[in-house]
């Protein structure tokens, strides 16, 4: 069963401060653990060495394993972020939820390429200071990813 790790005190205050000036590869790595994917999923989106790079940052206490997934890697599992992000812009959750469901897409979307702006989006307190946000996001992913996928992201939260 595939492990799934979340940030430490330590984890979040590299991604804030930069204090451990970690290399690109583990800094971007730690950017895209959020205690909700397992190992598998991160797997595609820490282009080099994955396992390794988790290894690294866990032994130097950036992130911590918090149990294991019981699900194996399938496409479904793809399409998770996708809904909690629907029931989120439906108003079913709170700002925090939505704010990290639109983190969350857009690192699956853009990968390491997303870090400042989900940065930024971690950053805001309101939702008159998210939505910039997520127009910009959205181009981001246009720019990446096509007209389609930004488009659905834009839709996905209101922004579109």
């Amino acid at each position: 069963m595939p492990l799934i790790y979340r940030k430490t005190a330590k984890g979040l205050t590299e991604i804030e401060t930069r204090a451990h000036r970690l290399p690109p590869r583990l800094r971007s790595a730690l950017i895209l653990v959020d205690g909700r994917r397992d190992v598998n999923d991160l797997k595609p989106l820490i282009t080099q060495q994955a396992e390794e790079a988790l290894s690294s940052l866990a032994e130097q206490g950036f992130i911590e394993a918090i149990g294991s997934s019981t699900r194996s890697a399938s496409p479904a599992s793809a399409s998770a972020p996708a809904a909690a992000a629907a029931t989120a812009s439906k108003g079913g959750n709170d700002f925090d939820s939505t704010r990290r469901t639109a983190v969350r897409e857009l690192n699956d979307q853009l990968g390491p390429a997303a870090e400042n702006l989900s940065i930024k989006m971690e950053k805001a307190s309101n939702l008159g200071e998210l939505i910039p946000l997520l127009v910009q996001g959205a181009q981001s992913i246009a720019a990446v990813r096509g007209r389609s996928a930004a488009e659905a992201f834009a839709k996905r939260f209101g922004v579109g």
